[in-house]
């Protein structure tokens, strides 16, 4: 499979748990809307309404390790979304544990650079949940329906694949343990340089704060701008008044014409390119997440929608958020945001102190809505990216050989496929309940290789067949129920 065909599954992998964050989006932002001064601490509604969207927003990365695992499963198997899970949860604990990582490398916790601190924060990310959910279900695809000695029968098939999943994390994780402090302490280090560039350096934060959410960096250079680690602190100080007025909040205005206008419109570019039979399917996630954005500035829904299948669209988008953070900080058009650049906090920003203009930022935003959905309609259509409902259908693929051809003598000494209402398995034997019991070959199922037989009431067989029972039942369910009678023969007794 070349690398586009490959970023298409990951980007319909990804559509599981996208359709999940508008709801986590939306309780935030009304949540905040009801208690803008306490997030919740003056409000039992806005308690539940914040927590509950934490619940979801703050655990991106696990519903992305399962979504994606479970999605590029050969068989949408629930056992490669709990190694997806599994995986995360090990990197976890030791990249996101500064004591741990403190045992590995030697380095005392209070000897650690503050970069290295904030990195271990956010070694957890989206990103890091679509690396190991990629890496579970590639290991899923490989191994199984993999077969052990019989003594170690019972790890085999889909059983072995957490083991290997754990094998492939713990080394991920020591790996990043080195790697992830010095790729975040190096953009800490870029984001510190270009602060001091006013409003070009306000449009170079914009590029690469979108540019780097794939991979879940951006966090490094949020901690330089509108946070606190080198003074800038740019939403607090403009919350709080205390900033200086046409310099303090340069770093969030133009965040609200792409969140609230530019993505939401193209939503509606996605939409009108979607094949005409999946627009009722596509419409709701991509209206949902075009209202979120709009509502709360929660955009992530949207740009994970594309920027796996269609990466040069998304680099593009990351120039035009650039260009509208350069535009909104050399006109001085400022707003702000103490969640993200949507209706909610613009309309509670409006009067503050620092605030300049902010009625421009709705043309501006109006004008990127129309840029936005001529530049998303023409690269879809021109180079035929596979936007949500664009995708290729897939083949089917088939089964390894020597299992398909057991599950199929199998099938023929029951009677047929025809003659099986439901197939399941236990650790060592097939479940099996049949329309006729009598048709069941009990000598032919023991000549290819059944220990044992168990008729259980009317309608429900036991086969006993050892630790491969997982993989045979798995074959089995492969061949059509109207199929007809599979051409082997059963071996002689």
């Amino acid at each position: 499979m070349n690398i586009l065909g490959y970023l298409q599954k990951i980007g319909k992998a990804l559509m599981v748990p996208i359709a999940v964050l508008p709801a986590g989006g939306l309780m935030l932002g009304l949540g905040y809307a009801l208690d803008p001064s306490g997030w919740g601490a003056n409000s039992a509604l806005a308690t539940i309404l914040v927590y509950g969207g934490k619940g979801i927003m703050d655990n991106q990365a696990w519903l992305f390790a399962v979504g994606v695992a479970y999605g590029l499963a050969k068989d949408n198997n629930g056992a490669a979304a709990l190694s997806g899970l599994l995986g995360l949860l090990i990197v976890e604990m030791i990249v996101g544990n500064v004591a741990v990582i403190s045992q590995i490398t030697g380095v005392p916790v209070d000897q650690m650079t503050s970069s290295e601190l904030i990195a271990s924060g956010a070694s957890v990310s989206a990103f890091t949940g679509i690396m190991m959910g990629l890496v579970a279900a590639t290991l899923y695809n490989r191994f199984h329906t993999i077969k052990l000695p019989a003594v170690l029968g019972f790890f085999g098939g889909r059983r072995f694949v957490p083991i290997i999943t754990s094998i492939a994390a713990i080394t991920i994780s020591l790996i990043m343990v080195y790697v992830w402090p010095l790729v975040y302490g190096s953009l800490v280090n870029f984001g510190i340089a270009i602060s001091e560039m006013g409003a070009v350096g306000a449009g170079l934060y914009g590029f690469f704060n979108r540019l780097l959410i794939p991979v879940g960096l951006h966090h490094a250079l949020n901690q330089v701008f509108i946070f606190d680690l080198v003074g800038i602190n740019d939403i607090s100080q403009f919350w709080s008044g205390t900033g200086e007025l046409g310099v303090t909040g340069i770093y969030q205005g133009g965040f609200f014409p792409v969140m609230g206008y530019g993505l939401p419109a193209a939503c509606l570019a996605m939409y009108h390119c979607a094949k005409s039979e999946n627009k009722k399917k596509v419409a709701g996630i991509l209206g949902a997440s075009a209202f979120t954005a709009i509502l709360t500035g929660v955009t992530e829904p949207i740009e994970f929608a594309f920027m796996f299948v269609a990466p040069a669209l998304y680099v593009i988008h990351a120039l035009l958020t650039a260009f509208s953070l350069y535009i909104a900080a050399s006109m001085q058009w400022i707003a702000g945001f103490t969640f993200s650049g949507g209706l909610i906090d613009f309309v509670l920003s409006y009067n503050l102190p620092l605030a300049i203009k902010p009625y421009m930022l709705i043309l501006q935003g109006l004008c990127f809505a129309v840029v936005y959905y001529c530049v998303f309609r023409f690269a879809i259509m021109k180079f035929d990216l596979k936007t949500p409902g664009r995708e290729d259908e897939e083949a089917v693929e088939s089964v390894a050989v020597g299992t398909h051809d057991k599950a199929a003598l199998y099938i023929k000494a029951l009677g047929g496929q025809r003659n099986l209402d439901s197939i399941d398995s236990c650790i060592t034997r097939l479940r099996l309940s049949l329309h006729d019991i009598s048709l069941a070959d009990e000598k032919a199922l023991k000549a290819i290789g059944a220990m044992g037989v168990v008729k259980i009431g009317g309608n429900n067989l036991q086969v006993i067949v050892g630790t491969e029972a997982e993989e045979i039942a798995h074959a089995m369910k492969q061949f059509p129920a109207n199929a007809d009678e599979p051409k082997v023969t059963i071996p002689a007794q």
